[in-house]
């Protein structure tokens, strides 16, 4: 029996390639959209989307190359790493467990405070999420990482800073996978730290859609990429999407919404 995420699974593993190379296998189905790519050269830059439209059972890709390719996730890492803290215990409450800011000043002002999960995920907070990270610590880091079934579960490079210049990669369609695991609570921990998590991530109105998603950036020794990772809701319809572009000027970190969002049109899922 061939599951969704063994189907997502196989798709990730041919990198959505032409030509037929899934042919045996019946879902989901795929596309590959030319209209989709050209919003990334009308913005000047380079990129891939793929969303996954879980009522059609279809996974619509705007190429077969990149769409397949890992990168870091940078702080699109926080959504596992949120699930984990509250697993382990290192947050009970997103609302009440208070991280104090540590007076060091950064150039993202609003950074420059205490934080809570909730308000620390809104605004990217990277030294909250430092700071988890050392409190969970590499051991069950790792447990964890590798029972998320998260990218190639390498977090080599630090136990604070993996996700943003060590080892671990994870491709589009594996944050489709995760992500489609997470909205439907089928990740193998508690049904309540799921709850939590989805509840937490930011949330932006597009008319009678929402869409629930995390933002990644790399620096630029890193490459410079953009991450926006999520679902979008619609009169009870759901479409899991993954974006990365490559941010070669500062609109380019804009455009992760705005791309996103024209993706999201185009394909019918808001």
């Amino acid at each position: 029996m061939i599951t969704r995420r063994h189907a997502l699974g196989m798709l990730a593993g041919a990198a959505l390639a032409p030509g037929g190379a899934l042919a045996n296998v019946a879902p989901p189905r795929s596309e590959i959209r030319d209209d989709l790519a050209k919003l990334f050269a009308d913005a000047g830059t380079a990129g891939t989307f793929v969303g996954y439209k879980v009522e059609d059972y279809l996974l619509i890709s705007s190429d077969s190359t990149r769409s397949g390719t890992p990168k870091l996730p940078a702080s699109t890492f926080k959504i596992p790493n949120s699930l984990i803290a509250l697993e382990t215990g290192v947050v009970g409450d997103p609302d009440k467990d208070v991280f104090k800011w540590d007076g060091v000043k950064h150039d993202n002002e609003a950074w420059n405070k205490d934080h809570t999960l909730r308000s620390a995920i809104a605004v990217s907070a990277f030294p909250v999420y430092q700071e988890i990270a050392r409190r969970i610590g590499e051991e069950r880091m790792q447990k964890y990482v590798n029972l998320l079934d998260y990218g190639n579960h390498n977090i080599g490079g630090g136990i604070d800073q993996f996700w943003v210049r060590g080892e671990i990669r994870i491709d589009p369609v594996q944050q489709i996978d995760f992500l489609d695991r997470l909205r439907r609570r089928t990740l193998p921990v508690a049904k309540r730290s799921q709850d939590l998590v989805v509840d937490i991530l930011p949330v932006t109105q597009v008319g009678d859609a929402v869409i629930r998603a995390k933002t990644g950036l790399t620096d630029h020794e890193h490459g410079s990429l953009g991450w926006l990772v999520g679902w979008a809701e619609k009169s009870g319809t759901d479409t899991v999407f993954a974006l990365n572009l490559d941010v070669r000027e500062p609109r380019h970190i804009a455009d992760r919404m705005t791309i996103s969002q024209a993706c999201l049109t185009a394909i019918g899922a808001i």
